[in-house]
């Protein structure tokens, strides 16, 4: 279909339901350093909601990273529609994370996916969600065929 009046043009808005919303605050402020947003007219949040900005969208829209308490969501695997999500971070911040999560108690493991190159640190948050922390290489360069 080559009429189509849009196309779309970056991340907006990732939402999670939680089944420990307390744990899964945690996890996304104080472990991976996420800033709550909390201005606006209505603020970031409410009673059982928390957004997160992850940055710039596109068009002055600002990607969330949006917590909702939920007593009984699916999580990644078989039951979920959600793989797992990724945050960016520079390449060079790769290791510290890897070391912050590890001394935090939560699980961290590289993955290389040099055909896109990038390398993904992967771990869970308290739902059991995968979460990966990927940044691209120094070294990559798109070229054009």
């Amino acid at each position: 279909m080559t009429d189509r009046p849009f196309h779309p043009r970056a991340l907006g808005e990732i939402a999670i339901r939680c089944r420990d919303y307390t744990a899964m605050r945690d996890f996304y402020g104080r472990i991976l350093g996420l800033t709550p947003i909390t201005g606006g007219v209505r603020g970031g949040y409410r009673d059982g909601i928390t957004f997160y900005q992850l940055g710039e969208s596109h068009a002055g829209h600002v990607a969330v990273l949006a917590l909702f308490a939920d007593e009984r969501p699916v999580t990644t695997g078989a039951g979920s529609a959600l793989h797992h999500l990724a945050l960016a971070l520079p390449w060079d911040e790769q290791v510290a994370a890897r070391d912050w999560l590890l001394a935090a108690g939560h699980p961290a493991e590289f993955t290389d996916f040099d055909w896109a190159g990038w390398r993904g640190l992967f771990t869970r948050d308290p739902d059991g969600n995968t979460v990966e922390l990927v940044a691209a290489s120094p070294d990559w360069h798109i070229t054009a065929d």
